[in-house]
């Protein structure tokens, strides 16, 4: 895998070689081939990146205390190295929060924005339901396969394991957290989750935003899609009515055609801009 040049290095993963650029960003403690079916969907029509957080997989350990601000500002330095001026952006849980960051941050490097089951801070909006916080911590104690165990009844609904292919979904799952991550990186990204706050500021987010919410999510309540949509001017909400907090592997083929169409059509606005990019 390729890395950063700057330090602490992030590792990252390309497929596609041309079109538009895409970086996916994971969530709590998953590398970035939690990814997978996203990065083959979209591999033949853009190039796609992704990577693994700080204290995660290849890259280079943590800080003790890292912030959303601190994990965008790591995003950055992703596109640096993939030599991208700008990219649309696709963030999952966690990664959603940084992707709002990013957007704030540096808004002319952000072509679109896609916010999966993820929430905009505060101390009710962090909290998952009592039946998520006891698989929470199910899913990160224990030997791998307890874990694993616990994290597909964390992420999935009953009836989509009940009908779905088990070696496939415990490939998958293998490929995102097999490797128990150290427990300084939870802890600290675990802060940065409580830290987070952006519900105040999204306003000022101008990028063509679309808010994924699954409707049977055990970790962020649904309503929390809502009230990003209605923060975010123009931003449209995708419901998955049927979707566990694992919605990009629940519903792959259908969140990967609602990717493509709002890709599309933000390309297709920013040509009609000249290509411009929000700055403000």
């Amino acid at each position: 895998m390729p890395f950063t040049n700057t330090h602490p290095r992030l590792a990252y993963r390309t497929e596609g070689t041309a079109g538009p650029c895409v970086l996916l960003i994971m969530g709590f403690g998953m590398v970035g081939l939690a990814w997978r079916p996203q990065l083959e969907a979209l591999r033949d029509a853009y190039r796609v990146a992704a990577y693994d957080h700080l204290g995660l997989g290849e890259s280079d350990p943590a800080p003790p205390r890292p912030t959303m601000l601190t994990m965008a500002k790591d995003t950055t330095r992703v596109l640096d190295a993939l030599g991208w001026p700008s990219a649309h952006v696709v963030g999952v849980s966690m990664g959603g929060m940084i992707a709002q960051e990013l957007a704030l941050l540096v808004p002319a490097r952000v072509r679109s924005l896609t916010l999966i089951a993820t929430h905009a801070g505060g101390v009710l909006a962090s909290l998952p339901s009592a039946e998520g916080m006891l698989r929470f911590a199910q899913a990160n104690v224990g030997a791998p396969a307890q874990r694993i165990e616990a994290l597909k009844r964390l992420l999935y609904t009953p009836e989509f394991l009940a009908s779905t292919d088990m070696e496939a979904l415990d490939r998958r799952l293998a490929d995102a957290a097999s490797r128990r991550a150290p427990w300084e990186t939870l802890r600290g990204q675990l802060h940065a989750i409580r830290c987070h706050r952006t519900e105040g500021r999204l306003g000022r987010i101008r990028t063509p935003t679309l808010v994924v919410r699954p409707g049977r999510d055990l970790l962020v309540s649904p309503d929390n899609g809502d009230r990003l949509a209605r923060a975010i001017p123009g931003a449209r909400v995708a419901r998955f009515d049927d979707a566990g907090h694992g919605v990009t592997f629940q519903c792959a083929d259908a969140l990967n055609r609602e990717l493509a169409s709002h890709l599309a059509a933000a390309e297709a606005k920013l040509v009609t801009t000249g290509g411009a990019l929000e700055a403000s």
